[in-house]
């Protein structure tokens, strides 16, 4: 039988951890085209983070974030919490009794039109809607996608959520990589870089993956085809130059901006003669700093290709749905945390340590023993 109420982790406002709080909230109820989804695990992404904390401007001074279309989607209280997977209890008129006991993992996008093929003001459940940092959740169904791998555990189908894989999966498809090309994966030991480094691979690109020395091997096994050391940037480029054999990287995926920017496109044109497309940068981050100093001549006579990348669209995200059941991307799960813990959690994200690879899931406190003891991580809370 479903509760009338439940557990959440509700955000009351901008702010530090203090802002989230874990409440008995009303249990939703779905309406037409959407399913009740009992969730069993929410990957946790920096973006929660951002987001409470006000990090998204679109404006100098704001204080508010993605209003791409016009007006701020996120009130307060909201759920956060985009990488959802769980199954589902109720189907609203429309849906089909059938999927009633399916497991499935969400594609993250509030979108606004029906088009497969474009995102032009996009938001996000956890952000303009509740997410799954609760017990239940009310989605669409047609976004609510089954994932029937046995081997699979909730808690890894929620590590490959779409708010990392899709904004990877976009990242690629917008430099339009192609087969052979050698691209630089920096921020690769997260979400996003190690969704990106299969991606890759996948499509037959070579990744080269920006990092810490202690996670090379984890980031070899992954698929990188070299791991570069982001701790001596002084001779990043000779770096570049030695695992590639002199040759430049074809297209940079950035999440880190700040500084590096320049540098990583400085391993794009030092040798413009052995390059047969244009040097292509998509940006989808900025943990290394919001603002990077750059000289557009730099951009515009070597003919740099800027792409800003947020989300995704239907069309990506079914082909990872696709990818996903058929066994060709990887979970990359650190590790789990109750929903109760997720003050413990934000803390542990923010100051990880090196030996931090993939992502950290939420389970809900009634489902830890089946869903997140399993990968708990010792002394983190």
């Amino acid at each position: 039988m479903i509760p009338d109420s439940m557990k959440a982790m509700v955000l009351t406002g901008h702010g530090g951890v203090d802002m989230l709080k874990y409440q008995e909230v009303a249990t939703p109820r779905p309406g037409p085209g959407e399913v009740l989804v009992q969730v069993t695990a929410t990957a946790k992404n920096n973006t929660d983070r951002k987001a409470r904390e006000g990090l998204y401007p679109t404006k100098k001074g704001e204080v508010k974030s993605f209003m791409m279309g016009g007006k701020p989607t996120l009130t307060f209280p909201r759920i956060q919490g985009a990488d959802i997977a769980g199954r589902i209890v109720a189907a609203g008129e429309g849906v089909d009794r059938a999927r009633v006991g399916q497991r499935g993992l969400l594609d993250f996008n509030l979108y606004a039109s029906d088009r497969r093929d474009i995102n032009l003001t996009p938001d996000y459940y956890g952000h303009g809607a509740d997410g799954g940092f609760a017990e239940y959740v009310v989605l669409p169904s047609d976004q609510f996608h089954h994932i029937p791998n046995p081997e699979l555990s909730d808690a890894e189908v929620a590590s490959m959520g779409m708010c990392s894989y899709q904004t990877a999966m976009h990242m690629v498809t917008s430099a339009s990589l192609a087969a052979g090309e050698r691209v630089l994966v920096s921020g690769a030991s997260g979400g996003v870089g190690t969704a990106l480094i299969q991606l890759c691979r996948i499509i037959g690109a070579v990744p080269y993956a920006l990092s810490q020395p202690d996670k090379a091997d984890a980031l070899l096994d992954l698929g990188a085809e070299a791991v570069l050391d982001r701790s001596d940037m002084d001779q990043f480029q000779q770096q570049v130059r030695a695992a590639t054999g002199g040759k430049p990287m074809d297209a940079v995926m950035d999440l880190v901006g700040g500084d590096m920017t320049d540098q990583f496109i400085d391993t794009m044109i030092f040798d413009m003669n052995a390059r047969s497309t244009y040097p292509r940068l998509s940006i989808a981050g900025a943990s290394g700093g919001n603002i990077s100093e750059i000289l557009w001549t730099r951009i515009y006579l070597y003919q740099v290709q800027i792409f800003g990348v947020s989300h995704g669209t239907r069309a990506e995200a079914e082909q990872l749905i696709a990818w996903i059941r058929e066994g060709q991307l990887k979970p990359v799960l650190h590790g789990a945390f109750r929903l109760s813990e997720l003050h413990a959690a934000e803390r542990y994200f923010v100051n990880r340590g090196s030996n931090y690879l993939g992502k950290i899931v939420i389970v809900p406190d009634a489902q830890w023993d089946e869903h997140g003891k399993p990968y708990a991580i010792e002394g983190a809370a």
